[in-house]
């Protein structure tokens, strides 16, 4: 067998491995998935008026999650992608100023769903990173319940570009970016109603994208 052959049996397992990510709710209660807080603050009247904007036809609830998605995905810049300064620690934030990290774009579609009465959650990728000590980062992604299919999808909004290309889809994932095994990546399953205070204060504290080297092998 050559080494091509070996690298491609290796990639299609690590594929079928993330197929397979088995999602964990860290609550019970799906109530949680809807409520509101200081960063998922769907009591914002921006995100009333944004979400009543977006949902303003009657459509199925698959439709509404994929209108939702694509806008934050495609509405919302990522502040890496366009080099901002601009730090946007909440979903309002990241509606008012138009952009965000992979974390604040993961607020903003939770709170837009939510505020549709669809739970929605926070999920996280432990990735290889060049710019941190540690050599890898977290990237913030949404888990979202679908009521028809009676189970969670994990959907990424961070944003395309060339080389990352993720959509709405049921069947199969396609998010931004399925874990590498071989470099030591890995899906973290527990689904989230609110961010962990360890990522977000990691967040918060930083002067813009530049300075997101979060972490942790915890979550």
């Amino acid at each position: 067998m050559t080494a091509d052959e070996r690298l491609n049996i290796k990639r299609y397992i690590t594929d079928r491995l993330n197929v397979m990510v088995k999602l964990i709710q860290k609550s019970t209660e799906m109530n949680d998935y809807l409520s509101s807080n200081r960063y998922i603050d769907l009591s914002d009247p921006s995100i009333q008026r944004k979400a009543k904007e977006l949902f303003v036809s009657p459509s199925s609830e698959n439709e509404k999650i994929k209108t939702a998605f694509e806008f934050v995905r495609d509405g919302i810049k990522h502040s890496r992608d366009i080099d901002s300064e601009i730090v946007t620690v909440s979903a309002s934030d990241a509606l008012r100023h138009g952009e965000g990290i992979c974390l604040s774009k993961s607020l903003l579609l939770a709170a837009l769903l939510r505020y549709e009465g669809i739970p929605a959650g926070l999920c996280y990728q432990r990735l290889a990173s060049n710019d941190t000590p540690t050599g890898y980062i977290i990237h913030g992604l949404n888990a979202v319940f679908l009521s028809s299919e009676n189970k969670w999808i994990r959907l990424d909004a961070r944003g395309n570009k060339p080389g990352v290309d993720a959509q709405f889809s049921v069947a199969e994932e396609r998010i931004a970016f399925p874990v590498k095994a071989e470099r030591g990546e890995t899906d973290l399953p527990a689904i989230y109603a609110d961010p962990p205070s360890s990522v977000m204060e990691a967040w918060a504290k930083c002067r813009s994208h530049r300075e997101y080297r979060f972490d942790t092998a915890e979550l």
